[in-house]
């Protein structure tokens, strides 16, 4: 079942909510009206959105799921801003995992396995995901190589045959080169792998398989473009710890 897609106001509620998680379980719902500066009925709908019968629901669901939990019990001892850090990093994982098409997987390690050469291309705080990609693939016998420079990745883009697979990895799915090259790899039938966290990302058009991360809307380098990789670090390594177990049988 597709979940519908919040309003700018649902949104807005839905990230105060994993911002404040601790304080939600005792908060009524008016009482969150008044923090969140939104109406009950705006609650109610995006509660609704998530899955959930109402407020009620979802606070009783969130009673449980941490009843017995401890693994972040050190959070009482730190001040609501480390709070929220740790929370923005635990929603984008599992917001991430939630969103995993498994079957975007099983195929994706076809495409890899049958492929002649895989070509990996990145920019920016990607490339270090990239790397470890290379590396891995290389060291599963995988005939793989990198490209992080935006003079090389174009040429090289056009030389890819339809024999080889093409893995982009780009956070907003907007990064010009890799567009670019997304579209010379098209032209000549190449299997385009795309790892991003936009949804509408230009790149999409262009690709095959994309394994789509959750970004979170806070971050707290907000005049920067270095939004977390953590979100596209998790999709890649699920693959290759995939790829890993799956390839004794490929190999067969």
């Amino acid at each position: 079942m597709v979940k519908a897609t919040l309003s700018s106001s649902e949104d807005y509620l839905w990230t105060y909510i994993q911002q404040h998680i601790d304080d939600i379980a005792n908060m009524s719902i008016i009482k969150l009206s008044e923090q969140a500066n939104v109406s009950t009925a705006t609650i109610v709908r995006t509660m609704k959105k998530k899955g959930y019968n109402g407020f009620t629901s979802f606070k009783q669901q969130l009673i449980q799921k941490n009843k017995d939990n401890t693994q972040f019990a050190f959070l009482n001892q730190v001040d609501q801003e480390i709070k929220s850090a740790v929370l923005k990093n635990q929603h984008e994982v599992n917001n991430t995992l939630e969103n995993l098409d498994i079957g975007i997987v099983e195929d994706s390690i076809q495409k890899i396995k049958d492929a002649h050469k895989v070509y990996i291309f990145a920019r920016g705080f990607s490339e270090f995901i990239a790397k470890e990609m290379t590396l891995k693939l290389q060291l599963l016998g995988k005939n793989c190589e990198i490209h992080d420079d935006p003079n090389i990745i174009k040429p090289i883009s056009k030389q890819i045959m339809n024999h080889d697979v093409l893995i982009l990895i780009t956070l907003n799915g907007e990064t010009a080169e890799l567009v670019q090259a997304a579209k010379n790899a098209m032209q000549n039938n190449v299997t385009i792998i795309t790892f991003t966290t936009n949804p509408n990302g230009t790149i999409l058009q262009f690709s095959d398989l994309v394994f789509l991360g959750y970004k979170s809307p806070i971050s707290y380098f907000p005049d920067y473009e270095v939004h977390s990789r953590l979100p596209l670090n998790i999709l890649v390594r699920i693959l290759l710890d995939a790829y890993a177990i799956r390839s004794p049988h490929l190999l067969s």
